[in-house]
């Protein structure tokens, strides 16, 4: 799944992302370490995996989208 980095905190290395209807979903630093990334920067376009849906939606993954 697509979405854009939203926010993210380089201490807490946890942040949230928005999915392309614009729904904001949170993630952290596990989330964000699975993917291997150093800094995610507002705007960027993210590939996302995710497990549940609605209210329990969590993302387990966070990586760059590349094309």
């Amino acid at each position: 799944m697509q979405a854009t980095a939203y926010t993210y905190d380089t201490e807490s290395r946890s942040g949230s992302v928005l999915l392309d209807d614009g729904t904001p979903v949170p993630f952290d630093a596990p989330a964000f370490d699975a993917g291997g990334l150093r800094l995610l920067r507002p705007g960027q376009r993210v590939r996302i995996e995710t497990e549940g849906e609605g209210e329990s939606l969590r993302i387990t993954l966070v990586t760059l989208q590349t094309l």
